[in-house]
């Protein structure tokens, strides 16, 4: 489903540059005082350079630049400074601001301060994903609207907005969602959504969600010591530890216990049933964003740790992303790619005339889910440690993914799709609990599950719907969840191996994608389609995880 026109969201921009969150790298030199003047730009004055009107922007970016200047012609005699936060914001404009006119200032601004003998910050990263090239995501159209409607309305444009801008339609109903759970009006604290986030996050070692979080935590007035550890924190956040690893890792094994625990009249702390559902979106939102981040290889942002330095470029050393080896190219790999597509097309042909004309008994349905979820697929090398920002915030960082069915041993029963839905029992579940929340998350269901161009790879008017569902019943499988009327036997014929082994460890081991099984599959696919291909995957992940921890919910209210 393409959608034709960006459809407007008006959200509150985060107050940016909180003077406590200081994130980067870099020698102690001019800039790094934190008791010198600040100019960064506070939420008030960077709500003036997101308006929708286009003088009051000129306005507020030429008040912006002369309040530079005046710094930088008092810094002759030590009277005053630029700080580290500015020069970091001004990086992050000149790097990622849809706005040609601010982003050219930014940039002539820091080349300026670098005349004035000020260490200027760079970014590390060529663009916003270490597996996509920048030029396929910073290019004019449908999506550079988006970007710049995104940048009016919050403030900022970071590399996971870019590259789900590739999918207008779909960013524009996320962004809503984001907003909803995190801004509006509802029974958990600010503050403590982001703080939920972070838990979260740090399960699957995602630094770049862990920093965006702790970064919108502090802005929302929260005590910068829970970010040293999680034994900072209070009790009552805590005691989500062993529901956010269930929900990250093995969400078939929460149970009515799990929920009892929580929520019942003797629990110390307790919550109440709307406080754990909201706590429970929030944990599975951020566990299904860090698979695509880590399926996209998102860069750190500008101005995060790891993101810049203030040091010169080595001309020996060019900076290597830490999530891939480089890709190989040739001819051969381009005509195998090719040939790849042609195969798959024919496939789906022949497998929509094939259900057509044959019926599969019930047992052989079984039979063949059977087989698909017991099935070895081997996923990449485990990491190193995760960096300390990180691992300070995971109890237990030893509890990972295991299969839901391994072979030889004793697995739960599946969850069967007819007696426990999203559509028939989660959502209306949502909905009571949490209003509004059921309507967000739907419409991202049902907007990623309509999802098409009707194209595949070179070739147009192709209906992809046997493909996306095989995708999504896919990752449910791998998650236990099974569906009577679907035959499984189709997703061996539609998803290759290596297919198999991305989709699988996005979804299972998020933490270990690398460049090498991206590129592996679909070699002759445009980029956009596999991230196509991740959303539909990190939707199916949101579900599962869902559907298990509110059938528990239910049965607890019962």
């Amino acid at each position: 489903m393409a959608s034709g026109s960006v459809p407007s969201f008006t959200f509150q921009a985060y107050g940016e540059d909180n003077p406590r969150q200081v994130s980067g790298s870099g020698s102690s030199s001019r800039h790094l005082s934190d008791s010198e003047s600040e100019i960064c730009p506070t939420t008030k004055s960077l709500a003036r350079l997101c308006s929708r009107d286009k003088d009051e922007r000129a306005t507020a970016l030429e008040k912006l630049s002369e309040k530079i200047l005046v710094r930088l012609e008092l810094d002759r005699t030590g009277s005053a400074r630029l700080s580290k936060q500015t020069l970091l914001h001004l990086l992050r404009l000149s790097r990622s601001c849809p706005l040609q006119e601010v982003r050219m200032r930014a940039t002539e601004l820091l080349c300026i301060a670098q005349e004035e003998g000020i260490e200027v910050p760079r970014a590390l990263a060529s663009g916003p994903s270490a597996f996509i090239p920048a030029k396929e995501m910073l290019i004019e159209g449908l999506n550079q609207d988006i970007l710049v409607e995104s940048f009016l309305s919050l403030g900022r444009v970071d590399h996971l907005t870019m590259v789900m801008a590739l999918h207008p339609s779909y960013l524009s109903c996320f962004l809503r969602t984001q907003h909803a759970l995190f801004e509006l009006d509802g029974p958990l604290p600010r503050d403590w959504r982001h703080y939920i986030s972070i838990m979260a996050a740090a399960r699957h070692h995602c630094s770049y969600m862990v920093q965006q979080h702790s970064k919108a935590f502090l802005e929302a007035g929260g005590d910068e010591s829970w970010l040293s550890g999680i034994k900072h924190a209070p009790v009552k956040l805590r005691s989500l530890h062993t529901l956010n690893k269930l929900l990250a890792h093995r969400p078939w094994l929460i149970t009515q216990q799990h929920i009892q625990e929580l929520v019942c009249a003797g629990a110390e702390p307790r919550w109440s049933l709307a406080e754990l559902i909201h706590a429970v979106i929030l944990m599975a939102h951020t566990h299904s964003l860090c698979s695509f981040v880590w399926a996209c290889g998102l860069n750190p942002e500008p101005d995060h740790i790891g993101g810049h330095t203030f040091h010169p470029p080595s001309p020996s050393h060019i900076p290597r992303s830490p999530h891939s080896p480089a890709h190989e190219d040739g001819r051969q790999e381009l005509v195998d790619g090719a040939v790849e597509v042609e195969v798959l097309m024919k496939r789906m042909v022949e497998l929509q005339q094939q259900q057509e004309e044959e019926e599969c008994t019930q047992e052989e349905m079984v039979t063949r889910f059977e087989r698909q979820r017991s099935e070895s697929i081997p996923t990449a090398v485990v990491r190193g440690a995760p960096p300390e920002l990180v691992l300070c915030l995971v109890e237990e960082p030893e509890f990972r993914y295991e299969d839901f069915a391994p072979r030889g041993e004793q697995s739960p029963s599946p969850m069967r799709a007819q007696d426990y839905s999203w559509e028939d029992h989660g959502f209306s579940l949502v909905q009571r609990l949490l209003p509004d929340m059921g309507q967000f998350l739907d419409e991202e269901f049902q907007v990623v599950s309509n999802l098409t161009y009707n194209r595949m790879a070179m070739h147009e008017d192709v209906d992809t719907y046997t493909l996306r569902k095989a995708l999504w019943n896919y990752i449910h499988c791998l998650y236990g969840i099974r569906y009577d009327d679907y035959d499984y036997g189709s997703v061996n014929v539609l998803l290759e191996r290596s297919l198999k082994v991305f989709v699988k460890t996005m979804a299972c081991h998020p933490e270990q994608t690398t460049a090498r099984i991206y590129h592996a599959f679909w070699r002759h696919f445009r980029h956009s389609e596999k991230v196509h291909a991740n959303l539909i995957v990190m939707e199916a992940r949101l579900q599962a995880a869902l559907l298990y921890t509110l059938r528990s919910i239910t049965a607890y209210i019962k």
